[in-house]
């Protein structure tokens, strides 16, 4: 304990220092916003086909899984080169009354519409799922998926045929039946077959369900204090289509822990990927890998762990990302309202400093919840941008917090620069603006113009489909087979030079919350029509090196092969 405290002092001393001189750099008059592009996100959610309402199984007892979920996730699960979506949906409490549903594929059609798929995949399986991840564990060339949510967990193996399979069991993953999150796939190990990391929330149950209230009269929904907590687990890939506890031997193992969203990240840029956990009213969790199969968890030294005042924050979503072009990435963690959102800057010495707080990321975030989150460039001017889905948890809170609403608007923060951010999400369209009860986000290019679309979900209401519609930038979108590495390419490092600047992105399953985004790197050129140099540096060690590339093209890159597909965008809306 005393340990502890006297890191926390220290980090608050450096912190403290830092801030001092990143305060100018992230005030609102620090330097004028450039002009933005003419973009908007617009809801083509009905015209898709996308038909998908949440149902979190509520039946008046307010059981705690119910706000969690659902999540989604964009995946090119027929490899034909087009991104489809999945839904994890929840169901009703056994014996309880309510609707038997289960989650939902849509297939992508090409012409901005999509196909309800699920039965014929073989998906139409009832249970209270919350999360999914994507990654082809058996590097046969599909995708598979990981469903996580409370009692059972199941992994569903792609035959390649546009079916799934059930292979939960076959996998050694049937059981422990945890209340279970966020998932990524990661090659811990670069040994080229991708390991499965597993968030764990609480130890819930129906039968050790509390009675909680925000009134003294009326039962509301439990805030995690008053729970035990759940480790992370970390299932080893045996290379044979079977898995292995591996969490303890690796040293993650820690039942104090309330996992909602998982991030990987190469935190010190040796080349090894790094996890990083945002936890429930406990300190948020970074292990350093230690290149031997092991990790050190370092949350606490490096500046992760706590607000700058030194709270244990309510850490729902996650992301990493090079946002300010440092070669290092950088953390976002969404918040419970009252709490605004974390931007743990990288200080690429060992330390995060947290600089949401000097900037308008911090003012805007202050009263919202926010759960997924993400970098991407929508605007393809080769700086991330972040986009945070918001929505609080009970509907009587209103009540109580009179400034805080059950349904909340998101955040979409334009990076100016690397230091200032926008909020532009007023700007995007009243759909888009509209305030939800949001939870899973991810991002995908639906229509293969270029540009990032976002798929939103509901607690107890419809998912949303947004596509990104204007601006004239050129981009680069970049697809990884492994060859040696795993054949996604998870946990590859690309960089993309043009026109002077240097962007560094990395390859990686899981993220925002509950939630998975496409396996395909998107770099926006800004007005740049070549990049001048691209380099991919694979897990297995090799790296492959290209010059003079054409933008505005989607290019497939073959581990040891270099470009073996190059196809240009479709024209942007």
């Amino acid at each position: 304990m005393r340990i502890g405290r006297l890191w926390l002092a220290v980090v608050a001393l450096l912190a403290a220092a830092t801030l001092t001189t990143l305060a100018i750099a992230f005030s609102a008059s620090s330097s004028p916003a450039a002009p933005p592009e003419k973009i908007h996100f617009a809801d083509i959610t009905r015209a898709a086909g996308i038909r998908f309402v949440h149902n979190n199984g509520s039946f008046g007892k307010k059981y705690l899984p119910e706000t969690l979920g659902p999540g989604v996730a964009f995946i090119d699960y027929n490899h034909d080169g087009w991104q489809d979506i999945f839904i994890v949906n929840g169901t009703r409490w056994p014996g309880h009354p309510g609707r038997v549903t289960m989650p939902v594929l849509y297939r992508n059609n090409h012409d901005g519409t999509f196909t309800d798929v699920t039965r014929k995949a073989g998906l139409a399986i009832p249970m209270y799922g919350l999360g999914v991840a994507v990654g082809d564990y058996d590097n046969d060339g599909y995708d598979d998926l990981f469903v996580t949510g409370y009692g059972q967990n199941h992994l569903f193996h792609n035959n390649g045929n546009g079916t799934f399979t059930d292979v939960t069991k076959k996998a050694g993953l049937w059981g422990p039946h945890d209340l279970s999150t966020s998932a990524a796939w990661v090659d811990t190990s670069r040994n080229g077959r991708l390991d499965l990391l597993v968030a764990n929330y609480v130890q819930w149950t129906p039968q050790t369900d509390l009675f909680c209230t925000m009134d003294g009269v009326h039962k509301s929904y439990c805030t995690p204090e008053s729970y035990h907590g759940a480790s992370l687990r970390l299932w080893h890939n045996n290379g044979d289509g079977t898995f292995t506890d591996g969490t303890k031997k690796a040293g993650l193992y820690d039942p104090t822990s309330k996992n909602l969203g998982i991030a990987v990240l190469d935190a010190n840029q040796d080349g090894w990927p790094d996890i990083a956990v945002s936890n429930d009213t406990e300190p948020n969790k970074l292990y350093i890998n230690n290149r031997n199969g092991t990790f050190t968890e370092k949350g606490i030294p490096e500046g992760i762990a706590y607000s700058e005042d030194g709270v244990a924050r309510a850490g729902m979503g996650i992301a990493a990302a090079d946002y300010n072009r440092s070669g290092y990435p950088s953390l976002l963690i969404t918040n419970f309202s009252n709490q605004m959102i974390a931007l743990y800057q990288n200080q690429q010495n060992g330390l995060f400093v947290d600089v949401a707080p000097t900037s308008s990321i911090g003012r805007t975030s202050l009263l919202t919840l926010g759960f997924g989150c993400f970098f991407f460039d929508y605007n393809l001017d080769s700086w991330p941008d972040i986009y945070v889905a918001d929505g609080h948890l009970d509907p009587a809170i209103e009540t109580i917090q009179h400034r805080v609403h059950y349904a909340e608007q998101p955040h979409l923060y334009r990076n100016i620069d690397g230091k200032n951010f926008v909020d532009e999400a007023a700007q995007m369209g009243a759909a888009f603006a509209a305030p939800r009860v949001a939870r899973g986000a991810a991002y995908g290019d639906i229509n293969n113009d270029g540009a990032p679309d976002i798929v939103i979900t509901a607690n107890g209401g419809p998912a949303q489909l947004f596509l990104n519609e204007g601006g004239a930038n050129h981009a680069l979108r970049i697809k990884l087979v492994g060859t040696k590495s795993n054949r996604d390419g998870i946990g590859s490092l690309v960089s993309v030079q043009s026109s002077g600047t240097k962007q560094k992105q990395m390859l990686t399953s899981g993220s925002s919350y509950l939630s998975s985004s496409e396996l395909v790197l998107t770099f926006g050129l800004g007005s740049s029509t070549t990049a001048n140099a691209i380099e991919v540096h694979w897990p297995s060690g090799s790296v492959t090196r290209l010059t003079n590339v054409k933008a505005d093209q989607i290019l497939t890159i073959r581990e040891g092969s270099g470009i073996v597909h190059a196809e240009p965008f479709r024209k942007r809306a």
